[in-house]
């Protein structure tokens, strides 16, 4: 496994408008829930080439206030933050574009607003319990969602679908076998179709781990 040369997300800036990736075909990347560096929790993530294309590294244990997704060379990407107005079973996270800093939150500069908001669905108040979360558009719920990601993550078995009910992103198993040692739920598959930030889609996979794990 190497580094990807050169990022999807190079040189390109993120807005609230709805991702698109520079790629016109469906993406297929292997998504390995350990981080490459020691003593480190996080996920390593590798395209069909074998590249890795995303890295997450965790130093505060399992249950952080914050997540940065890193391209292959370690640039930043996009940023999770737990918000931290809500009590603990409402999990809800702001996804920023690139790295922020502490002082983020109280700035009105538009490039340090919050692209999405995701939210936890609470099955008990709800009436499809195949709903995992909802993604909304900046900082509020007030608007519709624009995916709802649904499925069950425990069995990695996912899927992100759009207004349309168009599936955009999905989480699946996989399901080779080497020496006789399956790859449980350790390493798994995120398909990205066209149309669909793979960034994004990943911020999400991290989003469903620290909600359902």
């Amino acid at each position: 496994m190497k580094p990807s040369s050169r990022s999807v997300h190079e040189e390109r800036r993120w807005s609230a408008e709805l991702p698109t990736t520079q790629s016109d075909l469906c993406m297929s990347l292997t998504v390995w829930r350990k981080s490459l560096v020691m003593s480190c929790n996080g996920f390593t993530v590798i395209n069909s080439d074998g590249n890795v294309v995303y890295r997450v590294e965790t130093y505060m244990g399992q249950r952080p206030k914050e997540l940065v997704l890193m391209d292959g060379v370690g640039k930043s990407i996009l940023t999770m933050r737990r918000n931290k107005n809500l009590r603990i079973f409402l999990d809800t996270w702001f996804i920023y574009g690139g790295e922020i800093g502490a002082h983020c939150i109280s700035t009105k500069r538009s490039e340090e607003q919050p692209i999405f908001y995701v939210k936890k669905c609470i099955n008990i108040l709800h009436n499809n319990p195949n709903v995992l979360a909802y993604v909304y558009r900046g900082r509020s719920t007030d608007e519709k969602y624009v995916y709802m990601i649904e499925g069950s993550y425990s069995h990695r078995s996912c899927k992100v679908v759009n207004e349309a009910k168009k599936v955009v992103a999905e989480i699946k198993r996989k399901d080779a076998i080497i020496g006789g040692v399956s790859f449980g739920v350790e390493v798994f598959m995120l398909i990205v179709e066209a149309g669909f930030d793979p960034g994004l889609a990943m911020a999400l996979v991290l989003l469903l781990d620290q909600m359902f794990s």
